[in-house]
């Protein structure tokens, strides 16, 4: 009893128009481990984070409470909670979260570049002396000539004479001070 390849055909039901009213979306094992792990990370970068960042963040009370209890944790107690915290938002709307979080990561990134941008100028300053005021004048209108020409002359001794940079230090200070002014 053989059958033809054309009487195989004839056994297969026509389903043509199921098909297309029902799409099915495969997801695959790879993906959805890849998925979780990133939650897990995600986890483990709020668990990084202090106090202050947390209160910042959409957390509700028992996500907030699992975090709280995996900084206290060491090891492989740490491992398993920021395993839990994985599952966890794996039930949650973690958009807002994940927008929070890199605002916070954004506000550091700008102030890093600030603090960069404040100690060249701040070396310039030395180096230069006088000569270097009127550009931090059109950047800070509100600064005070005399205090930065005091600052800069004794940052300048200090250097010459080898002693601890003090001046120096309050030259970064006090242009940080202008910068947050402007804010």
């Amino acid at each position: 009893m053989t059958k033809k390849i054309d009487d195989w055909h004839d056994d297969v039901p026509e389903n043509n128009e199921n098909e297309d009213e029902e799409e099915i979306i495969w997801v695959s094992k790879s993906e959805i481990k890849r998925d979780a792990e990133a939650l897990k990370d995600l986890g483990a970068e709020m668990v990084e984070l202090g106090k202050n960042s947390l209160d910042k963040l959409p957390l509700d009370d028992d996500l907030r409470a699992a975090i709280d209890l995996a900084q206290k944790i060491k090891k492989e107690g740490r491992r398993r909670q920021l395993q839990l915290i994985g599952k966890m938002l794996r039930s949650r709307d973690v958009e807002p979260i994940q927008t929070a979080l890199d605002k916070l990561k954004n506000r550091h990134n700008q102030q890093v570049s600030l603090f960069h941008k404040l100690e060249m100028l701040r070396d310039r300053l030395v180096e230069e002396g006088d000569d270097a005021i009127p550009p931090v004048l059109e950047l800070y209108p509100e600064a005070d000539r005399q205090q930065l020409r005091a600052l800069i002359r004794n940052a300048q001794k200090e250097k010459a004479a080898n002693k601890p940079p003090k001046s120096y230090r309050q030259i970064f200070q006090y242009l940080r001070e202008l910068a947050e002014g402007q804010d």
